[in-house]
C-alpha cells in the first residue's frame, strides 16, 4: 500500500552516454523548478551536481549525485550518473533505486555503446523511462536518423510526443503532437509514428486508426501514462539544454509520465544503502533509499546483511551541496543517514523483503598496483585506499601486508587518472599505478573430488569432500550440501559454506575461480576436538586438493564490437582484428562505410582503442562493451602471484592460520 506523501515523490535516474549534456540538463531542470538561481557549466566547473574537485577540473561526472527538486507539487529525487563507461558502477548501483528513468541522447552522435548498455539495465529491471534526445541546435543533429536509431538498436516502442521546430542554426522550440493541430509537413513523419505505436498497444485504436488513418488527440494524451508505467510506451523528448530549450516539456513528463514509487508504510523497516559518502564532521554517511516502514534519528536499526544494529544520529535530506536534517524517512523516499560507521554499499537495512536484487552491469577487468613516492605515504595510502573502496567496492581492494603491496581493479585509463587525482587533492598524496594487466579467471576443467582430513595437530577435527563440477559460462558459483546434520551440525556447515566463495578466490594460477558448482558430499565434526574454525580452516584444503586433481581452464575477458570506417580502411582493420584473435560477422558496407560486428579478447586489444584513430584517420567510429569470459587458447598463458600460503602446503597453511588467529 502506497502513502498519500509518496504519490508526491519521484525518484527518477538521468542516465546518458558521454557529452550527451546530461549535467546541463540537470543544471536547466534545477535552475527553471527554482531550486538553483543561476545556472553553473559543466566547462566552467561550477555544476551543482558535480562536486568533486575532480569533476569541475575535467569537466566530467565520475560519481551519481543526488539532488532534489519540487515542480508542480511533486517532490523529485533526481540522480545525475556518470556517463562515462569507466564509472559505469555508480549507475549499477543509482539503478536499484530509481522508479524512473530518463534517458539522454545526443542528436549529432546518435546510439552509443554505453546507451545500449544502460538501456539492456533498464529494460531487465522494468523502469519506465522517457528518451531525451538533446542538441537538437548542433551542428550535425539529426533529430530523425536518431529516432530511427533509437527504434532500431533500442525498442520498436519509443515514439515522439514532440517534433522539433527546425534544427541546427535554425531550431528555435518544439511542438506538442499531443495537443498542437497544425498540420505542417516535416511534423506529419512524428505524429505518424505515435499514432502507429499507440494504436498497437489497443485493438480498439487500432481499428479505428485503420478506418480513419488517425487518433484522436484526447485519446492519445489520456493512454500516454499507462502506456509509459506499463512499459509498453517509451516516450521521445526532444530539446537543446544548453539553451534551455525543451527543458519544461522534459520536466512535465518525468511528473505526470514517470510513476511514483511503490511503498508498504504500515510495514516492517526495508531498505537499502547504495551510495557511502564521508563528512569531515559526521564521518561516514550512508544513503539509503526506504522501501517499507519509516526511520528516525535515534532510532536503533538492525543492518541484515552485516548482523549488527546501530544507532541514527541524523537524517539528512541532501540537495547537491546543501543539507538539512529532516529527523525522518519514510517509505519511498531517498535520504543520507549519519551515525551507520560500518555500512557498506549495498547493506540491506531492516529486512530484505521490498528490496529489489542487484543488476550487475560493471566488470572490472583490469588490474594494477599503486605506487607510492615515499616509504612514510605507505601507511596513509592503505588508509586513503580502504576508505575509497568502501565508496566503490568494486575497486577490490587487495593489500598484501607482507609483500606491502597495495592492488585495485579498473574499469579502464580514465578511472585510473581520477584515483590519482582524489589521492592528491582529498589526501594529499602523492601516488601512482603501475601498467594496467588483465583479470583472468578459472574454471574446472572437469568433474572431480576434493577431500581432507584435518585431524592433526590436535586439538582440531574436519573431515569434508566436495564433489566440484564445472558450470555453464557465466554461471558463477552454486554451492550445496547433502550432508545430513547428524553427521556435521548446522553450525559447521554454515561456516563451510560460508569459507567455499573466500577459497576459490585463487586457484591453480592465483586468478578467482568461476562457473562451477560445489557440493559438500561427506563431513564430519568430532565431538570433544571440534572448534567452528576448523572448517574455516580445512575448507580451502579440501577445495584445492579438488582443483589440483581435476586441473582449471584460463578464462580471459571478451568485449564485443561494432565499428564503422571508410570502405578503404576495411581492409586494414579487418587485418588488425586477425592479428588480435578477434573474431566477426561478414562485414556490412553502407554507403561508402563498411561496419563490422565481433569479438575481442580484452589482452590483445588495450591499445586498440587509441589506434583505431590514426588507423582510419579519424574518420572511424568504435563501440566496445563487456561480453563476458571465454576459455582462452591453449598457448595463452597467464598466472599471478598468489597472496599468502597455498592450501595446498597444507601444514605451512594451517601453521600460518593457527598463527594468524593467536595474533588476532
Amino acid at each position: 500500500m502506497a502513502s498519500n506523501a509518496s504519490q508526491n515523490i519521484r525518484n527518477i535516474g538521468i542516465f546518458a552516454h558521454v557529452d550527451a549534456g546530461k549535467t546541463t540538463t540537470t543544471e536547466q531542470i534545477l535552475f527553471h523548478s527554482g531550486r538553483i538561481r543561476s545556472l553553473g557549466s559543466v566547462d566552467a566547473g561550477t555544476a551543482q551536481t558535480d562536486f568533486l574537485e575532480v569533476e569541475r577540473s575535467r569537466g566530467i561526472s565520475v560519481r551519481a549525485a543526488a539532488t532534489r527538486f519540487s515542480w508542480q507539487g511533486i517532490t523529485i529525487n533526481l540522480v545525475d550518473t556518470p556517463g562515462h563507461v569507466d564509472f559505469l558502477s555508480e549507475v549499477e548501483r543509482s539503478l536499484r533505486v530509481m522508479d524512473g528513468a530518463v534517458l539522454i541522447i545526443s542528436a549529432v552522435e546518435g546510439v552509443q555503446a554505453q546507451t545500449e548498455v544502460i538501456w539492456d539495465a533498464l529494460r531487465e529491471r522494468n523502469i519506465p523511462t522517457l528518451i531525451y534526445v538533446n542538441k537538437l541546435d548542433r551542428i550535425g543533429a539529426n533529430p530523425l536518423g536518431t529516432m530511427r536509431q533509437i527504434r532500431r538498436l533500442l525498442t520498436p516502442l519509443a515514439a515522439p510526443i514532440q517534433a522539433p521546430n527546425g534544427v541546427e542554426d535554425s531550431f528555435s522550440g518544439l511542438i506538442n503532437l499531443l495537443e498542437d493541430d497544425s498540420q505542417r509537413e516535416e511534423w506529419q513523419s512524428y505524429l505518424l509514428l505515435l499514432e502507429e505505436t499507440v494504436a498497437e498497444r489497443d485493438e480498439s485504436l487500432l481499428l479505428h486508426y485503420l478506418e480513419h488513418g488517425t487518433l484522436l488527440r484526447a485519446e492519445l494524451k489520456q493512454m500516454l501514462p499507462a502506456l509509459t508505467k506499463n512499459r509498453e510506451l517509451f516516450p521521445i523528448l526532444f530539446g537543446a539544454s544548453n539553451r534551455g530549450i525543451g527543458i519544461e516539456p522534459l520536466m512535465q513528463a518525468m511528473v505526470a509520465l514517470l510513476p511514483p514509487p511503490e511503498n508498504v508504510v504500515e510495514g516492517p523497516v526495508s531498505g537499502v544503502v547504495f551510495r557511502i559518502e564521508r563528512d569531515s564532521v559526521m564521518g561516514r554517511i550512508a544513503y539509503v533509499r526506504l522501501y517499507s516502514g519509516a526511520i528516525r534519528n535515534r532510532d536503533s536499526i538492525v543492518n541484515k546483511t552485516q548482523q549488527i544494529e546501530e544507532k541514527i544520529t541524523q537524517i539528512r535530506k541532501i540537495d547537491g551541496q546543501k543539507v538539512e536534517d529532516v529527523g525522518l524517512l519514510e517509505a519511498g523516499d531517498i535520504a543520507a543517514v549519519c551515525g551507520w560507521n560500518q555500512a557498506r554499499i549495498g547493506d540491506i537495512i531492516g529486512c530484505a523483503d521490498y528490496v529489489p536484487g542487484e543488476t550487475r552491469l560493471a566488470v572490472p577487468l583490469l588490474t594494477v598496483q599503486v605506487r607510492w613516492s615515499s616509504e612514510a605515504d605507505y601507511p596513509a595510502v592503505v588508509a586513503a585506499l580502504q576508505e575509497l573502496a568502501d565508496e566503490d567496492p568494486l575497486l577490490g581492494l587487495q593489500w598484501l601486508q607482507e609483500q606491502r603491496e597495495l592492488h585495485v581493479k579498473v574499469m579502464g585509463p580514465i578511472q585510473i587518472e581520477v584515483l590519482t587525482h582524489l589521492l592528491n587533492h582529498r589526501y594529499g598524496l602523492k601516488a601512482g599505478f603501475g601498467e594496467p594487466s588483465v583479470i583472468y579467471k578459472e574454471t574446472p576443467a572437469q568433474a572431480g573430488e576434493g577431500f581432507i582430513a584435518y585431524t592433526m595437530p590436535k586439538p582440531c577435527w574436519a573431515i569434508l569432500r566436495f564433489l566440484i563440477e564445472p558450470g555453464e559460462r557465466g554461471s558463477g558459483l552454486t554451492y550445496s550440501s547433502v550432508v545430513r546434520s547428524e553427521r556435521l551440525l548446522d553450525r559447521y556447515q554454515n561456516e563451510v559454506a560460508r569459507s567455499v566463495p573466500e577459497a576459490l578466490q585463487q586457484g591453480l594460477f592465483g586468478w578467482e575461480v568461476t562457473d562451477l558448482k560445489v557440493t559438500l558430499i561427506e563431513g564430519e565434526h568430532h565431538v570433544w576436538h571440534t572448534h567452528p574454525l576448523d572448517f574455516a580452516l580445512a575448507t580451502p584444503m579440501g577445495i584445492m586438493d579438488g582443483l589440483s586433481h581435476i586441473g582449471v581452464k584460463l578464462l580471459e575477458p571478451m568485449l564485443s564490437f561494432r565499428l564503422s570506417v571508410p570502405e578503404e580502411n576495411g581492409g586494414k582493420l579487418m587485418n588488425e582484428l586477425i592479428l588480435m584473435r578477434g573474431e566477426f560477422d561478414t562485414p556490412v558496407v553502407r554507403q561508402e562505410r563498411m561496419e563490422i560486428e565481433g569479438t575481442l579478447p580484452v589482452a590483445t586489444s588495450l591499445d586498440f582503442p587509441a589506434r583505431f584513430g590514426s588507423l582510419t584517420k579519424g574518420r572511424g567510429v568504435l563501440a566496445t562493451f563487456f561480453a563476458g569470459y571465454r576459455e582462452c587458447p591453449p598457448d595463452v598463458h597467464a598466472e599471478r602471484e598468489r597472496r599468502g600460503v597455498s592450501p595446498l602446503d597444507q601444514s605451512k597453511y594451517i601453521l600460518a592460520f593457527r598463527n594468524a588467529l593467536a595474533s588476532s
